[in-house]
This record gives C-alpha cells, structure tokens and sequence, in this order.
C-alpha cells in the first residue's frame, strides 16, 4: 500500500464519514486499490452519496452522465486528484 497524500486522507475521511463506513479508518484506504467492487466494496448508491458529499464540500458538481467516471471514481488517489482539479472550496 503507499502513503496517502493530506489530500488523499482529507477525501478519505469524507469518504468514511458520508457512507457511515463504520470500522473502516481513513488512514488504512489503500490509496491506489479500487473504490467499487473487490476494494471498498462501495456500490452505485453510495457513488451518488459520495457525488453529493464532495459537491458539498469542495463546490462543484460531479455529473452522473461523465464519460470519465469510471477513471474519476476508480480509486482515492483518481478521486482525490479530482476533486483537487475541480474544487472551488
């Protein structure tokens, strides 16, 4: 597993905190392993949960139909770098 950036573990705490992942620690989310499926384990509910968190709290907006979503939510380190693209907050 490598180290998360502040940025990484920041997202990874709204991560953990918006999905109620209980028992999950930020700190431990493998920066690099998938968010869906084999990784966290996350589903399509809780994309839309996360979508609504980071629009919350980093101002903008990420949109259902985005051809890139696959790569964007692909894991924390392509979510962080992201949100670190797009935040207005």
């Amino acid at each position: 597993m490598s180290a998360q950036t502040p940025a990484e573990l920041e997202l990874a705490q709204l991560l953990v905190e918006s999905l109620n992942l209980d028992g999950v620690d930020p700190a431990g989310i493998d920066p690099e392993a998938p968010l869906f499926n084999a990784g966290l384990g996350l589903d399509s509910i809780d994309a839309l949960e996360l979508a609504l968190a980071i629009s919350k709290t980093y101002g903008f907006q990420l949109r259902s139909e985005n051809d890139d979503n696959k790569r964007i939510f692909g894991s924390l380190r392509a979510l962080s770098a992201h949100v670190e693209q797009n935040r207005t907050t």
